[in-house]
């Protein structure tokens, strides 16, 4: 079987800077990234979270380590820039991974506040033919 390296975007927000907050949302937006893309660990070369300054309650990574099979992801957290404006209490992802060439569309799972970053992500699947 022949594979492509993809890149797939992610973001959700949190409803307060808390660990079970934090928790929530990073394994919702992880189980919508496996479960649309129809992705297993194994495939995933690396994951970057990045986080604005308003969350420091935990670490998205450490979220994403705890799950089945992600104990050997390389897994990265940055603080996301600040921009005056901009989407509070998000976290966001930018995942590589290895899939099949015949997979001719992925889905960035953009939830809850985050819907409004990548409205055009959000709603439907994008094609990478």
């Amino acid at each position: 079987m022949e594979w492509r390296v993809r890149a797939i975007r992610g973001a959700t927000t949190v409803s307060e800077n808390s660990i079970e907050a934090i928790q929530e949302a990073v394994t919702e937006l992880l189980d919508e990234l496996e479960t649309l893309n129809n992705l297993k660990p194994e495939q995933i070369i690396s994951t970057t979270f990045t986080v604005t300054r308003d969350l420091d309650a935990t670490f998205p990574a450490a979220v994403a380590r705890q799950r089945p099979q992600w104990e050997n992801v390389p897994l990265l957290d940055v603080q996301q820039m600040q921009v005056p404006g901009s989407l509070e209490r998000c976290i966001r992802f930018l995942v590589h991974v290895n899939l099949p060439a015949s997979q001719t569309e992925v889905h960035h799972p953009y939830l809850r506040g985050a819907k409004d970053l990548r409205p055009d992500w959000s709603l439907a699947r994008a094609s990478l033919s």
